[in-house]
């Protein structure tokens, strides 16, 4: 049995497209001693147009463009990149391995060719159930770097070396194999056919996703209580905080065990409470909240911004 580690670059990347312009890959033994490494340049057969993660201009790699016009398109690569993929003697992985398969699927479509038909396994997923780090995508850059792997970006082969790399180191640290590795983290592979694609998994992703769905359901129930609540409080004419307008951070307001006594507290002073940031003239944000609201009450010019605790002395 070999492993198989796969990246990819592309000259431009949209929703319905993908033009490859380099497919590298590295073969190594399960003991992960390198029998092949290859960067697999691709006429991409359209213009560059590099972004970053976040669709922003920037990214750069590291080949001259002007070479691609000399080298094959996808049709003339796809019979061995396929042979390699599809090979039952291989166990193919790469990092966030679904975004390349889609590269791949988008350019079979693109050029009316059968579609791929392998399983695949992905270091990003098993990173990410190593650590617990399910709340970010971690790029391989970051990884390499916590493992103390070396890398160089965006050439295709040596992201594929690092990728192969990092699948050692974690290999190493839990000491097993790469099957053994997705045995120890439950990991489902992911695959393709009939240009399907599904992505792979883990049991702790799963229960990650049910965790976080079950949270913004409760945080929802908690936002509709918390409104319904809020309207039915009656301002004061009077009080010796009568004026006042006051917002909380979302955590405050999803908190009904503490955020419903204090509207009481808020409206039994004169003063009143609003949702709309833009209207209130002091915040309440519990220390160190970076949440978005709070963010955005730490630019409004002029708003007094006081803690859980101060907010307790005024109502005292």
């Amino acid at each position: 049995m070999s492993l198989v580690f796969f990246d990819i670059e592309c000259a431009s990347v949209y929703k319905t497209s993908a033009k490859i312009c380099a497919f590298g890959y590295v073969v190594c033994d399960e003991q992960f001693n390198i029998t092949e490494k290859e960067d697999i340049l691709i006429n991409p057969k359209g213009a560059f147009h590099l972004t970053d993660a976040r669709g922003e201009h920037g990214l750069v790699l590291p080949y001259k463009y002007a070479d691609f016009k000399k080298y094959p398109d996808f049709r003339s690569v796809y019979p061995k990149i396929k042979a390699l993929l599809e090979d039952k003697g291989n166990i193919v992985a790469g990092h966030a391995t679904y975004n390349d398969v889609n590269y791949l699927n988008l350019e079979t479509r693109r050029f009316s060719l059968p579609s791929f038909r392998f399983e695949f396994s992905d270091t990003q997923l098993l990173y990410m159930t190593m650590t617990g780090g399910f709340s970010r995508q971690y790029g391989l850059e970051y990884i390499t770097k916590e493992l103390n792997v070396d890398f160089t970006p965006h050439r295709a082969a040596d992201d594929a070396y690092a990728t192969m790399r990092v699948a050692e180191a974690m290999c190493k640290a839990n000491d097993c194999d790469f099957k053994g590795l997705e045995k120890f983290f439950s990991l489902k592979r992911g695959r393709i056919e009939n240009y399907n694609i599904v992505k792979p998994t883990t049991a702790s992703l799963e229960k990650y996703v049910e965790d976080m769905r079950v949270a913004k359901e409760e945080r929802s129930r908690a936002r509709r209580d918390f409104y319904i609540y809020l309207s039915r409080k009656k301002r004061l004419h009077e009080g010796r905080l009568k004026g006042t307008v006051f917002n909380f951070a979302r955590s405050i307001e999803d908190d009904l065990n503490l955020s419903l006594p204090l509207l009481d507290k808020i409206y039994a002073s004169g003063a009143i409470y609003t949702q709309k940031l833009a209207v209130c003239n002091i915040y309440v944000a519990p220390e160190g909240d970076s949440s978005t609201r709070t963010r955005a009450a730490n630019q409004r010019e002029g708003l007094k911004i006081i803690t859980l605790e101060e907010l307790g002395d005024m109502l005292e």
